[in-house]
């Protein structure tokens, strides 16, 4: 194995979804669970993580889910709550892969996520920290591609001459691991609970 393309939310950044369901129907929006789940998601959100809606436009679709009146603030503190931080023990622990491996992060995320996690891992880590532990960052709403489908691997794999049966793509969700799958990549899933560490030194030990 020379190469590990990584998921950021909830393999490498911890987060929590039931911060959010439950921070949104605070504000009014009852039926999120039926909106929103890590495994399926209203048409919208796929929209969002690939730049097809703006941060307003986001808005506009979750206020049709509220009878009162609410802020722009709200929702975006609402569908931040779930991001929480990047243990300093992680951080260090993929610096420490850096010689071995080449790094690639693959994330399906929105602008309004990617403002907020910016802001937490730079007030833990240091500007720029976290930038530098990868070869190259792909985040669906900056590349118009969203996990499980074929094309956002194959853009990953091409545009980095990646070798598939060197390559191995860790995900928590088990769509995106069947989409590798499909694609052709080796695939290793996350299971709730686990860790991303412990994860890949079962794999690396077998």
């Amino acid at each position: 194995m020379k190469n590990i393309i990584f998921d950021l939310g909830a393999v490498i950044i911890d987060i929590n979804y039931n911060f959010t369901a439950e921070a949104f129907k605070r504000i009014g929006v009852t039926n999120f669970d039926e909106l929103y789940s890590k495994k399926k998601q209203d048409h919208f959100f796929d929209d969002f993580e690939t730049g097809h809606l703006s941060n307003d436009q986001f808005r506009t679709e979750i206020r049709k889910h509220i009878s009162h009146e609410i802020t722009d603030q709200q929702i975006d503190d609402a569908w931040n709550a779930m991001l929480i931080n990047i243990p300093v023990s992680r951080m260090k622990w993929l610096q420490s892969l850096r010689p071995q491996y080449r790094i690639f992060l693959l994330s399906n995320t929105n602008r309004i996520h990617v403002k907020a996690f910016s802001k937490i891992i730079s007030d833990t880590h240091g500007e720029g920290t976290f930038e530098s532990c990868f070869d190259k960052i792909y985040l669906s709403c900056n590349i118009g591609l969203r996990k499980p489908n074929a094309e956002i691997f194959d853009l990953v794999v091409k545009e980095n001459n990646l070798n598939l049966v060197e390559t191995v793509f860790i995900d928590d969700s088990p769509q995106h691991i069947e989409g590798a799958e499909n694609y052709g990549l080796t695939a290793w899933h996350l299971k709730d609970g686990d860790t991303v560490e412990n994860l890949m030194t079962k794999h690396l030990s077998l």
